[in-house]
């Protein structure tokens, strides 16, 4: 349950970080409408009544790639002089 939760508000964050930024623009360019409810002997009836409608832009984001030239450092290693030696005389 928790992790729906954090999931959710997560979502809800990103969202309203989207409109701030201008990455994500909301317009509504239609209202809605509720339906019209009638009662009688045999129930309620609903008829009619609209959804509203939103015009979405989004932001656009290009990835690419270029070719680059980048130093790799070396790394050289050595043993040192009389840990050598030793390792030379043990062996003999």
């Amino acid at each position: 349950m928790r992790a729906v939760l954090m999931v959710l508000i997560v979502a809800v964050l990103a969202v309203i970080a989207a409109v701030a930024t201008g990455f994500l623009d909301i317009n509504q360019v239609r209202g809605a409408k509720a339906p019209d409810l009638d009662a009688s002997k045999n129930g309620i009836t609903a008829t009619g009544g609209q959804a509203p409608a939103f015009d979405v832009e989004t932001g656009s984001v290009k990835v690419g790639s270029q070719d680059a030239n980048v130093k790799v450092p070396r790394l050289e290693v050595s043993r040192p002089e009389n840990e050598a030696a030793t390792a030379t005389n043990n062996s003999i």
